[in-house]
């Protein structure tokens, strides 16, 4: 289990995960921050970018670091902030060393590779509470395990608890480890965790001595790039609301920190969980850490096309070239968009579009009409063409500042922080 003397950097209770794809949104984006604040909500700000879109884009760590640190000057912000280096492993954590003090370290990959019986028979052996009826405080119905089945699941999850470790313990060895807050994500893998499934993870994680404060499983349901949540909404609060009462459970059982709190990596705008989210962290007293990274990106298309002139001619001319690189765009994002051909505008149809049809396409409001998710999840992925755009596509992000950051901050404010915090979502 973790050593009790080792203290790690501390998150609050609510962290909020927010990408900035061109490091040119953080004071917008923290302007969202300072205003639920003065409505008596404390949210952290974490800023995120994955090591995929460093290479994507041509950006390094530290880039994220100093927009972050420069938004928090400007806007006189004296509560905290982190950086993340989002979905890390052994291969690509060094460049964030020096940038980054949280680390959502990604194992996803490790789990299915089989432990070995003997690993299997020492856990259950270490482990004996976890074999037969559990009962845990918030779940009506006990869980009643057996021995094979605790030895199933620590099977199925062994090597990626252990690459857990393993990166955790890298990067302890660099750093102090006061100076980092450490999330586990396995939440881009084939099939949710159950609750079951997730004390299990706890339990080996605790053995493992890795002192997560946030844990992202994988939930029931599409989390689909850009767009909203698809699945059964009851299905998600219950999943949900067992895996926090799981993890307050494992946290008096294991030592694990008392602050642990579930993350949900959300693709960006599942507007529709946002209430059972809100309801049952209420009922539980239970903090969150959410991530909705790919927002920002779209909310600058947005306001190159309500500039009207260069600004929606460069959204056009971005399209058009989403539309021709769609397959490359696409593929490593298969398992997260579902983009229907057939609905998606041609080039044509969109060079005669106005600002104001162009941005009713793109925001994401399903209510509107005009709105077209297909066409969303197709530039969600597409910030590739802006960056090798270079700095034509910087310079008009310059030249329309002030339409831009109105877009981002009423975006993270009104549709995200505000429903998941305050209620009253748009």
């Amino acid at each position: 289990m973790q050593d009790p003397r080792i203290m790690p950097l501390e998150l609050s209770k609510y962290t909020f995960g927010v990408g900035d794809r061109f490091t040119h949104q953080a004071r917008a984006q923290l302007q969202a921050f300072v205003q639920i604040a003065e409505k008596g909500v404390e949210v952290t700000p974490v800023w995120n970018k994955s090591n995929r879109e460093h290479l994507i884009i041509g950006s390094e760590p530290d880039g994220v670091r100093e927009a972050a640190a420069a938004a928090v000057a400007a806007l006189g912000w004296e509560r905290g902030y982190h950086v993340d280096a989002d979905h890390i492993n052994l291969e690509t954590v060094d460049r964030f060393l020096d940038a980054s003090d949280f680390y959502t370290v990604d194992v996803a990959d490790a789990i299915g590779e089989p432990a070995s019986k003997a690993e299997q028979d020492e856990f259950v052996n270490r482990h004996p509470e976890l074999v037969g009826e559990i009962r845990i405080a918030g779940i009506a119905q006990p869980f009643v395990t057996t021995r094979e089945e605790i030895a199933g699941i620590i099977g199925k999850y062994a090597l990626a608890v252990r690459e857990a470790g393993r990166i955790y313990r890298h990067i302890a060895g660099r750093r102090d480890e006061a100076s980092f807050a450490t999330e586990v994500s396995m939440d881009e893998t084939d099939q949710p965790q159950t609750p079951p499934e997730l004390l299990v993870i706890l339990a080996a994680l605790a053995d493992e001595g890795v002192p997560l404060q946030t844990i992202a499983p994988k939930f029931t349901g599409r989390f689909n790039k850009g767009v909203d949540y698809v699945g059964d909404l009851a299905q998600f609060e219950q999943e949900f609301r067992d895996d926090l009462a799981v993890i307050a459970h494992a946290v008096q059982e294991y030592a694990l920190p008392g602050n642990l709190k579930l993350s949900v990596h959300s693709g960006s705008d599942k507007f529709s969980i946002y209430a059972p989210i809100r309801r049952a962290l209420q009922d539980f007293d239970a903090g969150l850490h959410l991530k909705t990274a790919g927002t920002t990106w779209l909310e600058e298309l947005i306001g190159l096309a309500e500039a009207g002139g260069s600004g929606l001619e460069l959204a056009k001319e971005i399209y058009r070239e989403a539309l021709i690189h769609r397959e490359a765009l696409c593929g490593p994002y298969a398992t997260v968009i579902d983009i229907d051909l057939a609905k998606l505008p041609t080039a044509e149809d969109v060079a005669a579009w106005d600002g104001e049809r162009f941005a009713a396409a793109l925001r994401h409001q399903p209510s509107d009409p005009r709105y077209n998710a297909d066409l969303r999840q197709l530039l969600h992925v597409g910030f590739k063409i802006a960056a090798n755009l270079g700095e034509r596509y910087l310079a008009a992000l310059r030249e329309h500042e002030e339409v831009i950051a109105k877009n981002v901050t009423s975006n993270l404010y009104e549709r995200h922080l505000k429903p998941l915090f305050i209620g009253n979502a748009i």
